[in-house]
């Protein structure tokens, strides 16, 4: 019988949205525990719920009965999360919960079954953890660093003190692909985009200070694995699962100049070249890294450009320059690295002008594709502490995530739905008037006036000319 049963809530065929994208990837932090756990003799369990349902989950914990759970939960996977809680706590187990969002809501999360929460990486707190639930249950855990819980009298809860973080991340096992169905997630990737893809992480943490992102479970640390035990990691999947593409899950893939030059070699050294696709800023990139990017084999880079207005980059401390990402955007197409950019509206102070600056920073960058997002203040973050006193939920908190989070003053919901529309399809129409003739670009100013007067957005004629 296992000592532990690690789970998660994210359950793909519940998502309609996921549906329709179908490029699901599998709980690495998991894996990593679980790798973690089997080389400390800890008896492990993982119950991946991405291709099953909590009915599933919950009779494979009726029938396994293990005495510890641990669940990973994000802000997305909240409500799921608090239902497999119920489902373990109805058949006696001790639950632990980690993950991003567990460490922002301690007394929630406490409220509804969970008893134990580790706060920050989880395979050392767990290494120790799990063995005192078995000894000695919930009681006298006060020893036991990183985590949160309700004292076995008073009922206060009690955080213990931080667990430092793991040092040498060559140490530790690659992640335990082997107790998930990986081929699953290669094949549902063939079938749907001809390509399957397989994840990994290089890094952990990320050192920089944008005001909106959550450091709750690696604080602002960085910390990296050689490029020797990166491409030992390579070679295993491939070996493995024979992916036709990598995501390289990394916060700032490029972050570390040496080491992506070290990284290449090192993959050139093996004759390993698959395509891949990351995540990077414009403060990271230069010439010589995007050849060589483009020479390791990548594909698509993503970079976070948030806005067209420099004003409001700097609000959110973001560090980063709007001409420059245009720049860095049209240098890695000459090397022909598709481009995506993420966009996000509504932050703190932005106005129509700044909405404009970024439809024209779009035109002018050109990315091959972009997603917007609109600004919601995450527990924990500078910025959820700038605005608390403004925020509004609309779902109660255990339906609902962060991202239900709007704050008072702040535009109405359907006026960031006109200005996503109305900035998508004043991108799209720039694009199709370099490629058509002028006289459809006539019909075209025509048409997105007419749409656009539809939706409530008043544009004036300088405004639709621009299109």
């Amino acid at each position: 019988m296992a000592d532990i049963l690690l789970t998660h809530g994210y359950f793909l065929y519940d998502d309609p949205h996921e549906l329709a994208v179908m490029k699901p990837y599998p709980p690495l932090g998991l894996l990593y525990i679980s790798s973690h756990l089997k080389r400390q003799g800890v008896a492990t369990d993982l119950f991946d719920t991405t291709f099953s349902s909590l009915d599933d989950l919950g009779s494979h914990l009726r029938e396994t009965r293990p005495p510890v759970v641990g669940v990973y939960a994000n802000l997305m996977t909240r409500s799921r999360v608090l239902q497999v809680i119920s489902e373990a706590k109805s058949i006696g187990s001790h639950v632990v919960v980690g993950g991003p969002d567990p460490a922002n809501y301690l007394d929630e999360y406490l409220s509804r079954g969970a008893d134990v929460i580790a706060i920050g990486e989880g395979e050392l707190t767990l290494q120790q953890l799990v063995p005192h639930l078995l000894a000695n249950g919930v009681s006298k855990l006060g020893n036991v660093q990183g985590i949160a819980y309700r004292h076995e009298t008073t009922g206060e809860i009690v955080r213990t003190e931080p667990r430092p973080m793991i040092v040498d991340l060559d140490a530790q096992p690659f992640p335990d692909r082997a107790a998930i169905d990986q081929p699953q997630y290669v094949d549902i990737w063939r079938k749907h985009h001809g390509q399957g893809s397989v994840s990994l992480i290089t890094a952990r943490g990320c050192p920089f200070t944008c005001t909106w992102c959550s450091h709750s479970v690696f604080g602002y640390s960085h910390r990296r694995r050689s490029p020797k035990n990166v491409v030992d990691e390579v070679e295993h999947i491939v070996a493995n699962y024979a992916p036709d593409l990598l995501w390289y899950a990394d916060d700032v893939f490029t972050i570390n100049h040496k080491w992506l030059y070290d990284y290449s070699a090192e993959l050139e050294r093996r004759n390993l070249r698959l395509p891949f696709e990351t995540i990077s800023r414009e403060d990271r990139l230069n010439e010589d890294i995007v050849q060589t990017l483009a020479k390791m084999g990548c594909y698509r880079l993503w970079i976070g450009a948030e806005s067209g207005s420099q004003k409001i980059l700097d609000n959110m401390k973001r560090r980063t320059n709007a001409d420059r990402v245009r720049e860095m955007v049209h240098l890695l197409q000459k090397y022909g690295i598709e481009v995506g950019m993420f966009i996000m509206l509504g932050y703190e102070g932005e106005d129509r002008q700044d909405l404009q600056a970024t439809v024209d920073h779009l035109k002018a960058a050109g990315p091959d594709t972009f997603l917007t997002t609109v600004a919601y203040p995450i527990k924990g973050t500078p910025y959820y502490t700038s605005v608390q006193d403004k925020v509004l939920a609309r779902r109660a908190w255990e339906s609902g995530s962060d991202r239900d989070y709007t704050i008072a003053g702040r535009h109405s919901p359907r006026y960031y739905q006109f200005a996503t529309r109305w900035m998508v399809s004043e991108v799209a129409l720039h694009r199709q008037r370099r490629s058509t003739p002028r006289s459809y670009r006539r019909m075209a100013r025509t048409y997105i006036s007419a749409k656009l007067g539809q939706m409530g957005m008043l544009l004036t004629a300088r405004e639709v000319e621009r299109a």
